[in-house]
Formats: C-alpha cells, sequence, structure tokens
C-alpha cells in the first residue's frame, strides 16, 4: 500500500498530551496539511511543550469496553483526586495503571470532559469548537478508568485528622488525596469579575467565543502582556477582531526576555494590528448601557471596546490548604520527590503546587508528576519526581520563540546566531549556562 493511500493517522506526545493529525498537519510549524509522520524532520518540536519527534507515540482512540473495573460504590474509602483539568486526570490514568483494584473518587467543579488547556490560547483563530476541542467526555473517562467522578462538584473543607474531605455533595473519606486544583487568574479589584472574560478553562474560553461569535471584528481588550496575553491578543487578531494590548510593564514578558527579543516580539504585534498601551495600569473598568466596556488607565487614557479579557497572571487559592494547615508558599510546598504535601497522606501537582516558593506552572511536568505520585502510593521505589527547567514556548506564529532553561536575574545574554527572521541567544550567570533562547525561524538551507 502507498503511502498515498494509507488513512491519515494521529500521534500523541508522551509528554503534554497533544496530538498531531497528519491531515491536518502544523502549519505553524511549517508542515503542511497531509504531511506525515514519518516525513516530519527529527529537529521537529511539540508546538505546545517543546519535546522533539521521539517523544512521540501512535495514538488509538480509546476502547471504552475496555474499563478495569465498575465505578466503586460510594462508601468505599481510597484515593480522592480534587481537580478534573490535565493534572487531575493524569493521576487518574497513572494510578490505573498501576493498580486497577484501588478505589479512585475524582471530583471536578466542571464537567470533567478531557481537553488539552494550552490550546486554548491558538483555538478562535483555528475556528475550534468547545466540542471539537473535548477529547474525551468526562463520563466516559471514568467509565474506561474504572473511577467514580463527581463533576460540578466543589471541595469547601478538608479535615487531615479525619482523613475527611467536606464536597458540596457530602463529606468524602480517603487513604490518600491528591490536589490538583491548578490555579486561577490573578484579578486585582479594578477589574470586576463581571465584565472579565479569564480564558484559564474550557467553560470561560466558550462562553467568549460564543459572544464573540454574535458579530465579527469586535473591539477586545487584553489585560496583562505575559505569555497568556500575548498568545491570546495574536490569536483574537487572527481570528478577524480589534485587540488593545494594555500591559504596565515597557516590554512584553520582562522577566524571561531580554530587551531585544521583547522589542522584536512587540513589533511583531504592532505589525498584526494589535494596538499595545506599554507601561500603563488600568485604574477602572466599568459598564456601559450598551454591554461595551470602559478601561480607564491612571495616566488618564481610556478606551471603549466590547470584550475584555484579564490575562494578569496566575495565583493558586490557599483556602483548602489553609484550612487544612497544609504549608503555602505562593502554592501547595511539596516535597520535590515524591509530591507530598506537609501532610504525608496528601499529595498535590500542577499549576497549584509550589517547590521551594517557585510556582510549577508548566504543562510538560505534569505526566512526570503524576508518574511519581502513584508510584510512592504504590510503594515503588526509584521512580520519584526530578524537576528540570521545562522547555517554554510561546505560541505566537507571528514571532516564535522557544526557551530551555530558566533565566536569572544578573546573567547575562549572548547572541549565538543572527540572520533575517532568526535570533539564537544563551544566557550565562557565573560561567554556566542557565537558558538558551530561539526567537524566529531560521531561513531552510
Amino acid at each position: 500500500m502507498s503511502q498515498t493511500s494509507l488513512p491519515w493517522r494521529q500521534y500523541i506526545c508522551r509528554a503534554c498530551g497533544l496530538i498531531y493529525d497528519e491531515a491536518e498537519g502544523d502549519p505553524d510549524s511549517g508542515l503542511a496539511p497531509g504531511t506525515r509522520f514519518e516525513d516530519i524532520p527529527d529537529d521537529w518540536e511539540c508546538p505546545l511543550c517543546g519535546v522533539t519527534k521521539l517523544d512521540f507515540e501512535a495514538y488509538v482512540e480509546r476502547d471504552l469496553s475496555a474499563a478495569p473495573n465498575a465505578a466503586p460504590p460510594a462508601a468505599e474509602t481510597g484515593v480522592v483526586i480534587v481537580g478534573g483539568g490535565l493534572s487531575g486526570w493524569s493521576v487518574a490514568e497513572a494510578l490505573r495503571a498501576i493498580d486497577r483494584q484501588v478505589p479512585i473518587t475524582l471530583i471536578t467543579a466542571c464537567s470533567g470532559d478531557v481537553y488539552h488547556k494550552p490550546e486554548l490560547s491558538v483555538a478562535l483563530s483555528r475556528r475550534q469548537t468547545a466540542s471539537a476541542l473535548v477529547r474525551e467526555r468526562g463520563q466516559e473517562a471514568a467509565r474506561r478508568l474504572g473511577i467514580r467522578l463527581l463533576p460540578h462538584t466543589f471541595a469547601v473543607g478538608l479535615s487531615t485528622a479525619l482523613r475527611q474531605l467536606r464536597t458540596t455533595r457530602g463529606t468524602l473519606a480517603y487513604t490518600r488525596l491528591v490536589l490538583a486544583q491548578g490555579a486561577g487568574v490573578a484579578l486585582p479589584a479594578n477589574l470586576p469579575a463581571e465584565l472579565c472574560w479569564r480564558v484559564n478553562h474550557l467553560d470561560g474560553w466558550s462562553g467568549l467565543r460564543t459572544r464573540l461569535a454574535e458579530r465579527s471584528g469586535q473591539r477586545i481588550a487584553v489585560v496583562g502582556a505575559g505569555m497568556i496575553g500575548c498568545e491570546l491578543a495574536e490569536d483574537l487578531v487572527r481570528a478577524g477582531h480589534q485587540v488593545i494590548l494594555f500591559d504596565r510593564h515597557a516590554l512584553p514578558l520582562p522577566d524571561l526576555l531580554p530587551d531585544q527579543v521583547a522589542r522584536r516580539l512587540r513589533a511583531a504585534q504592532q505589525e498584526l494590528g494589535i494596538e499595545v498601551l506599554a507601561g500603563v495600569e488600568v485604574a477602572a473598568l466599568y459598564g456601559l448601557d450598551d454591554n461595551r466596556k470602559r478601561l480607564l488607565t491612571r495616566c488618564g487614557q481610556q478606551r471603549v471596546v466590547d470584550q475584555v479579557v484579564a490575562a494578569i497572571g496566575l495565583v493558586a487559592e490557599p483556602r483548602l490548604a489553609r484550612l487544612a494547615g497544609l504549608t503555602f508558599d505562593r502554592g501547595i510546598a511539596v516535597n520535590p520527590v515524591t509530591l507530598q504535601t506537609s501532610d504525608p497522606h496528601i499529595y498535590a501537582l500542577g499549576d497549584c503546587i509550589s517547590l521551594a516558593g517557585a510556582p510549577c506552572r508548566f504543562i510538560e511536568p505534569i505526566a512526570r508528576q503524576a508518574r511519581a505520585i502513584a508510584a510512592h502510593m504504590s510503594g515503588i521505589e526509584g521512580q520519584g519526581y526530578t524537576h528540570s527547567a521545562p522547555i517554554i514556548r510561546l505560541k505566537t506564529p507571528s514571532l516564535p520563540i522557544v526557551m530551555h532553561g530558566m533565566p536569572c536575574a544578573g546573567g547575562v545574554w549572548q547572541v549565538i546566531r543572527e540572520s533575517d527572521g532568526f535570533l539564537h541567544m544563551e544566557q550565562q550567570f557565573n560561567g554556566q549556562s542557565t537558558a538558551t533562547l530561539r526567537v524566529g525561524r531560521p531561513a531552510a538551507a
């Protein structure tokens, strides 16, 4: 059978879960629709987490008839997972791969549908729908794994002494508890929640998409020029809307990018037609009678827009951890190897944790964290978590940016290679390489 007559295949990234579909290709990375996996260059990288082609494997649709067990009875004690995002489901998958019998209950404030959150910041320009982003319905995933799913359920209290989690559906006893709550968008008092969209989960994204579908060419304010703000601003422009990008810093991502790269990113944004208001702070946001909004800055500027998207940054919710007396330091503090919290029966992973006081809000480590938790719960030695600086990829097709390592204050950036449309830099500190940075795409040989 020739390559052209083969059906289109899919391959999944083992690190972050992205699915490469041969029929769709990866146009943003130079792979045209119809590019076979075998024809992808070996140096191609996952467009979301940055790992290489070698970290992909053939993706096979899940067989729901092969569920290992029926859902455990409601009163049976076992592992309880709080959070139905990528982190929570990753732990459920990792546990079930080791132990087909342990009772698992997963509670989530949403429906629990399985989707890939990083795709939200590029989905509007691709004309995707919420249903298209869902890879597996929550109840189907629960049935396949043989776990009990409690959707639209909120954790309201936690007793470590009794090993009980209080929820809006009653109290759950646990032998082990996993906190995978993620982090929420930081929202200062001058940005009322009812006037702002927060694109941090599928429900929020779906609500924004529905409003944008009512009329093309809407005027949208994106507040915050961090990674998510920059990605969303470009995605919204490419979807046909007018975007104003507000940021209190003079250049985007000042803690991550050297000035010369930040200036290139700013120029690319402006070339796309994004209006940038840099070095300003939003002082107030008001709703108008016609459903539009007025933003006022501290320096006296104002803009009237149809929609406002808050992308100021993420914060971990401390309430549940502090009610239980868990150590909290910019996130739930965890053991860097076992990912146990200050209570040995409680684990945590993903956006809600901190390692030595530093938040860990990247996709790539989640699968490794989940496997480490599952191994430790099951008594398997030698499979602890080892933290390493994740690959950071800015999903801005106008200027792709990939960083390996994490820059530090006081480090010195040096240009390794520079040509038209491409820049390769390295940061060194005390004679050691701390980070490398690739900006744009090198010209084809």
